[in-house]
């Protein structure tokens, strides 16, 4: 080597040393992956960058399926029917309930309280962790937003629709993927998981406490993943806390759907009206027909009737501690859902 090209390494090496001294304490999270295909979807962990807090994500093959129930199913909902074939495009789904390891990260801002304990130069982090600080965390809750329950391992409850929203956006914003709610179409798809009966497990309600907590095996939400999981591997579809899904609730939405051919990915898009939106799979206060994988529920605003506030929070109901969420991820998003959120404001009448 001469002495030319010595110097050059030299130097090079120099402005290496620099750089990594000069470079900001708090790393950007891993870029996008390259587009997976379907066949190539793996079971995969995610870690909420700038955390220790991790989360499972399972895939769910694309394919059409049958939803709602048919007339003869036990204890079946008018608004369960008529049945109707719906073609459902690939995507992950939360392994687990969203737990409050999880979402205290964004409700009470812990990842912004870490960078501070860090000296973190917000000014210098990347543009996925300024815009996830740029979205707006929940006002205090009114009251013990666990209502004695625990947090370690348990389920989120009591938050409203706007707020299981605003936690996918900052969610996405922080890891670069597309988090959010599940659309009702995909809920109740994953849940059967190539089923057609009226559980995940059969027609029979006998073994549902190998699967589930329900009113008659639970006085409060359980901590996740201590039942059996449904055939594709997702745990607590069935009971436990009933699970928010994108779509407006309407109790005709079937009868609207065609027959003859496979709706693909259908949603009733959520606006700025708080109320009502689809709740699924039943809790741990509900009898065992409201867990079936084709029952529907509606959130009210008697979900938050002990709310002293006027107006009422947006971000925490006081009488919904059966509800909580769970998160999906598109294989790859649907037009009507790109760059979706919530358009709930707080105060502008829209309840």
């Amino acid at each position: 080597m001469n002495r030319f090209s010595q110097t050059i390494g030299l130097a090079l090496a120099v402005a290496a040393i620099g750089l990594a001294l000069t470079r900001p304490a708090w790393s950007a999270p891993p870029s996008e992956p390259p587009r997976e295909s379907a066949d190539s979807m793996k079971v995969y962990t995610e870690t909420i960058p700038g955390t220790d807090v991790k989360f499972e994500m399972v895939p769910i093959p694309g394919g059409t399926f049958t939803m709602g129930s048919p007339p003869g199913e036990d204890k079946r909902g008018e608004d369960e029917g008529p049945q109707h074939p719906v073609r459902i495009a690939p995507f992950w789904m939360g392994k687990y309930e969203v737990t409050w390891e999880e979402y205290d990260q964004f409700a009470f801002a812990l990842d912004l309280k870490k960078k501070q304990r860090e000296n973190v130069n917000l000014a210098q982090q990347p543009e996925s962790e300024k815009n996830a600080d740029a979205v707006t965390r929940p006002t205090p809750p009114y009251a013990d937003e666990t209502f004695g329950f625990g947090r370690n391992g348990q389920p989120v409850i009591c938050i409203t629709h706007h707020a299981a929203m605003e936690y996918c956006r900052w969610l996405s914003a922080k890891t670069g993927k597309i988090y959010r709610l599940p659309t009702e179409a995909e809920w109740e798809y994953a849940c059967r998981a190539g089923t057609k009966t009226a559980y995940s497990w059969g027609d029979d309600p006998a073994p549902l406490a190998e699967y589930a907590w329900d009113v008659n095996n639970a006085e409060k939400p359980m901590k996740i993943g201590k039942k059996k999981p449904n055939p594709w591997g997702l745990y607590d579809m069935h009971g436990n806390v009933a699970e928010w899904c994108l779509d407006h609730y309407l109790a005709d939405a079937y009868k609207r759907s065609r027959q003859d051919a496979p709706a693909l990915g259908p949603v009733i898009l959520p606006d700025a009206r708080e109320y009502p939106y689809v709740v699924r799979g039943g809790s741990w206060d509900d009898d065992p027909e409201k867990l079936r994988s084709a029952a529907r529920r509606a959130s009210d605003k008697e979900w938050s009737t002990q709310d002293p506030q006027r107006p009422q929070s947006i971000w925490w109901h006081t009488d919904a501690t059966f509800v909580g969420f769970r998160i999906v991820r598109p294989l790859e998003e649907q037009e009507n859902l790109k760059g979706l959120k919530s358009q709930v404001v707080k105060g502008k009448g829209t309840r």
